[in-house]
């Protein structure tokens, strides 16, 4: 499938910014997510009905659609790993302080599909809206939705991911023995992916896989790049994840040691942060890099947030 449009509401400078993989800096503690101007994109009226969730998502799609110049998409599809934290906190209090009958936005609101609902609604749109919450995969199952209905005759579909922080994560990973140096962070990305290769195209999707209960992570992504007919040597770029990674001390696992000698090696989660489909960030830097730079042709995406689940993603340059 080739992408025709992305963008990204995060802690980096990603929104609007063809680019902003050369102006990523090291990710601090207390970074906060670097809004848009949201009204921008979204009725004040129903801006201050939405979460933060639904803010990003609504405006980070719409930006997509505005870049490809579409007007309706063939379908919306989003992967969320908690989806709509905010409103779900706030559903539970309201159930543990209100006494009698609850009001029921919060509740609405609180469910995984909301995201995607929300942005069929915001631009009135009636076809396919289909929700992912695999997990740390969520993202990867909404690419592979993507790609079938792809096959089916639909075009320029909306496809991304989101996921939101709220404080009661830091004290959870407290409980879950969380390192303190991990930065739990807030983030959305969307894209416009269309089976054909048209002027507006800027990298394709080669294939996309996921392992759950992963066995072997080594031998799955040797199988992924025979199946690609590719070998380590023509990876440009290994974008992974790896949540024992310490940022200060410079380790890689033995899983990824073995691109080092050939691929540039980067562990996107130092540069984003963590949430559950923080992959869908990962793609969008690899777009950028491939635009950014014509001598990337190969670009390995591997997903290794949650150690029993591995996703990976294989991007090409158009001219690859």
């Amino acid at each position: 499938m080739y992408i025709t449009a992305a963008s990204t509401i995060s802690h980096q400078p990603t929104f609007k910014n063809a680019g902003f993989s050369k102006l990523i800096e090291p990710l601090k503690i207390d970074s906060e997510l670097i809004s848009p101007n949201f009204k921008e994109y979204i009725d004040a009226g129903l801006l201050r009905r939405m979460s933060k969730i639904l803010r990003m998502s609504v405006t980070a799609a719409k930006d997509c659609l505005q870049q490809a110049e579409v007007d309706q998409p063939g379908a919306i599809i989003v992967g969320t790993g908690l989806g709509c934290l905010q409103d779900t906190e706030k559903f539970l209090n309201n159930f543990l302080t209100i006494e009698g009958l609850l009001p029921p936005t919060s509740f609405i609101q609180s469910t995984h599909n909301t995201i995607a609902g929300q942005i069929s609604l915001s631009i009135g749109n009636h076809g396919y809206n289909m929700t992912h919450t695999q997990n740390t995969l969520s993202f990867e199952h909404a690419l592979i939705d993507a790609g079938l209905l792809l096959g089916e005759g639909n075009d320029n579909i909306i496809v991304g991911a989101a996921d939101e922080y709220i404080e009661i994560l830091s004290t959870i990973g407290e409980h879950l023995h969380v390192k303190p140096e991990v930065n739990l962070t807030s983030g959305a990305s969307f894209f416009i992916v269309s089976k054909e290769q048209s002027g507006k195209s800027i990298a394709k999707i080669k294939d996309i896989e996921t392992v759950g209960l992963v066995q072997d992570i080594q031998e799955s992504i040797e199988n992924f790049l025979i199946n690609n007919t590719l070998k380590e040597s023509e990876i440009d770029l290994v974008l992974y994840s790896d949540f024992n990674d310490l940022k200060d001390s410079g380790q890689v696992s033995d899983v990824f040691k073995r691109f080092e000698n050939s691929s540039e090696l980067i562990n996107y989660t130092n540069i984003i942060g963590i949430y559950p489909s923080n992959s869908a960030f990962a793609l969008h830097y690899a777009v950028d890099r491939i635009r950014d730079n014509n001598k990337i042709k190969s670009v390995l995406i591997i997903n290794g947030l949650n150690k029993i689940n591995l996703g990976l993603i294989l991007i090409e340059s158009i001219e690859a």
